[in-house]
């Protein structure tokens, strides 16, 4: 059998929207070269290969590329690999899915309302703090002036598996004017930061939402992203370590990618769990796409 092929909608509230996700089924049967390939194909920022069979414990081998490398976890690529599994490779539709990844595994569930429809959420996998880095020099590199960077908390680097800077901005226009010059970031690269910015700001276009997200990071050039659930994830752990918001317990809707005509809304859980944090994040999934490969 042709590996089967789907393109899923992820964190899209309609299709056509969010951040865009090819999904290989049969992946067992490609070359590691192969899959790269296939991933420089489709030049999305994340293409998934999942082994036919689960494993032993009812876990899914799944890998990752970019169009230029294999990585370890990526969050829409979590959850539209989970529901492409859910609707088209489980035996029956279950409420959760586990993911075995380069990071390890990564359980996927499954909630269905009224209101919001089916919405799949991950769970993170432990979130590590790391640098920080002078917010002069960060805003350089951006395209902007150090006071559009918010001083309430640090630029700092967060990682689980890969790794991003958080930057928090003062507001809604210096989010649009930014621009992730990586000539100008290339010091602060040999220092060991990495080339993945997310910023976002309290000021959001929609009255429903919270927070407003972009998020830069580097493959064959620079490229932003329309929604980016590891960096929600890596957000989560940097707003409770920080404090940011007064509540204990977060449960906020992030848009994002409306500056690449992708719109899209990331849902973020995030609390502290003993000493440890837990944070889930969600996002509607929405086929577009499907097919087999030739």
């Amino acid at each position: 059998m042709k590996p089967r092929f789907f393109i899923v909608d992820v964190f899209a509230e309609r299709p056509y929207a969010g951040n865009p996700l090819a999904v290989v089924l049969g992946g067992d049967r490609l070359t590691d070269e192969t899959m790269q390939q296939i991933a420089a194909e489709t030049n999305y920022s994340e293409t998934t290969f999942v082994r036919s069979a689960p494993e032993p414990d009812g876990g899914y081998r799944v890998r990752i590329f970019t169009p230029a490398r294999e990585i370890a976890f990526a969050g829409h690529p979590i959850l539209g690999t989970a529901w492409v599994i859910r609707h088209h490779l489980a035996p029956e539709p279950a409420g959760d899915i586990q993911l075995k990844l380069a990071v390890g595994p990564v359980p996927v569930t499954f909630e269905s309302t009224a209101a919001d429809g089916e919405v799949a959420w991950f769970l993170a996998p432990p979130v590590t703090a790391g640098p920080t880095c002078a917010r002069e020099r960060i805003a350089a590199a951006l395209g902007l002036a150090p006071d559009d960077i918010e001083t309430r908390a640090p630029v700092q680097q967060f990682a689980a598996g890969t790794s991003a800077m958080i930057v928090p901005l003062r507001s809604l226009d210096a989010l649009r004017r930014s621009r992730l010059d990586l000539a100008t970031y290339a010091d602060l690269a040999g220092e060991g930061f990495p080339p993945l910015t997310y910023l976002f700001c309290t000021e959001t276009r929609e009255p429903g939402n919270h927070l407003s997200a972009r998020f830069f990071f580097e493959a064959h050039g620079v490229r932003e992203d329309p929604a980016t659930g590891n960096g929600a994830a890596f957000l989560g752990a940097y707003l409770l370590q920080h404090k940011f918001f007064a509540a204990a317990e977060l449960s906020l809707r992030i848009e994002q990618g409306h500056e690449v005509r992708r719109p899209s809304v990331v849902r973020l859980r995030a609390r502290m769990a003993g000493s440890s944090r837990e944070i889930h994040v969600g996002g509607k999934v929405i086929a577009t796409v499907s097919g087999e490969l030739l």
